[in-house]
């Protein structure tokens, strides 16, 4: 039997016609291993029967996409799985387990899956231990950041804890999940960081002055930049917050926002009324969503990224924005301390103070940055490592398995940043 196991990436959370945006990371990450393991993606969509009722109030509440997509030469499949908003949230493992299981016993019986790659603990891991319960498949799941909310309640934590001790491996994008998954009773052995990567092809820094031209912004004004969905948690508002303060100091300050509605929701209405509010129409300014090919002109017209983010596990974006040769001010929340671990990089400063933040851009547009050395730390967080660990840790779990013996994690190790040891 060959050595390379079938992969099914398992995940509500992908990109998708109607949702180009949604889960970029995971497709980044999984499409790399596809290029020496075979693997598809089943990517499930929320439902209800009465869910059309919603989209009279909120437009962009859970889009259909087409059943079957190709994307890059994989296959991807949106099921839908019955979901109840609300207080019902707490059903959705159960109902994506049982509404997938008929397709996933199908590709198991066609020899497409071996391994159940999952993403996110709930419900997503849930499900697929399950699933690996009902169909005898080992799977593995990848903490990546809503499970440091999640642990807090009993019903999620019975849950997660339920799921990461039946995995065959549990991966973490940062540190401080892995920790998580260490308090619901992992064994050090099987709870392995193997953090996201950056794409130094597609994310370059390009002359700054071209860069300015073609989003026709001023080639002397300071500017700011942040990416991301337009929700409350990537924290775009508390940086419009501190904006009549910082504009006192440099007064041709521009703070670009990249990004438009994302699957948590839209906030684009409250923060153009915010600026509004404040008098910042001609400082800030709304480019809607970009492709990643695309990022590259924003980030290197700006001279700063930041973002004020609630939570996050490994935010890809950081090292997108240091590939560019950005310096990074964000708060200490999730792994951001991982990826911003040093001070030539960037500042981590305290969630929810204005005043730390405030001073914190004030310094960073004032400090000379040595933007060779964050490029060069971008370029030693490229995805080549982190592939090379994933791919070997599905293949020893495929090895395991077919000799009859318990699955045993390969060289389970947390792994930091190359330049943060």
């Amino acid at each position: 039997m060959s050595e390379n196991p079938h992969i099914v990436v398992f995940t509500t959370l992908f990109p998708n016609a109607v949702q180009p945006g949604a889960g970029v990371f995971i497709r980044e990450r999984m499409f790399r291993v596809a290029k020496t393991l075979p693997l598809m993606v089943v990517a499930p969509v929320a439902w209800f029967p009465f869910q059309g009722l919603i989209r009279l109030f909120r437009p962009h509440f859970r889009p259909y996409p087409p059943y079957r997509e190709m994307q890059e030469g994989i296959e991807v499949l949106h099921p839908r799985f019955f979901s109840i908003p609300g207080i019902f949230k707490r059903l959705d493992g159960f109902f994506l387990a049982l509404s997938t299981f008929t397709l996933m016993r199908r590709l198991q019986r066609e020899h497409q899956c071996d391994i159940i790659d999952s993403h996110f603990a709930y419900p997503d891991g849930y499900a697929a231990s399950l699933l690996g319960k009902w169909l005898t498949l080992p799977f593995t799941v990848t903490l990546r950041g809503t499970e440091s909310r999640l642990v807090k309640k009993t019903v999620f934590r019975i849950r997660m804890a339920a799921a990461l001790q039946s995995a065959a491996q549990v991966f973490s994008v940062s540190d401080s999940l892995r920790q998580i998954a260490l308090s619901l009773g992992i064994s050090e052995s099987k709870a392995q960081v193997i953090g996201n990567g950056v794409d130094t092809a597609k994310f370059h820094a390009i002359d700054k002055t071209t860069a300015r031209s073609k989003l026709g912004l001023p080639h002397d004004a300071p500017i700011l930049i942040s990416v991301g969905g337009l929700v409350e948690r990537k924290g775009f508002h508390r940086v419009i917050d501190c904006l009549p303060k910082l504009l006192k100091t440099s007064p041709e300050l521009h703070y670009l926002i990249v990004g438009g509605p994302s699957p948590e929701g839209d906030m684009e209405t409250q923060l153009r009324a915010q600026v509004s509010k404040l008098g910042l129409e001609k400082q800030v300014i709304f480019t809607g969503p970009m492709k990643s090919e695309d990022l590259k002109t924003p980030l290197s017209a700006a001279d700063i990224f930041v973002l004020s983010t609630r939570n996050e596990g490994w935010a890809n974006v950081f090292l997108e924005a240091m590939a560019c040769g950005l310096p990074v001010i964000t708060t200490d929340v999730g792994g951001n301390a991982e990826v911003v671990c040093n001070p030539e990089l960037g500042t981590i400063v305290p969630f929810g103070e204005q005043a730390p933040l405030e001073q914190a851009l004030t310094l960073a547009l004032e400090t000379r940055w040595d933007r060779t050395k964050i490029i060069e730390y971008a370029h030693n967080n490229a995805w080549d490592t982190r592939v090379a660990q994933l791919i070997d840790a599905f293949q020893s779990i495929n090895r395991h398995i077919n000799s009859g013996k318990p699955t045993l994690p390969p060289r389970a190790q947390h792994k930091e940043s190359e330049t943060c040891r």
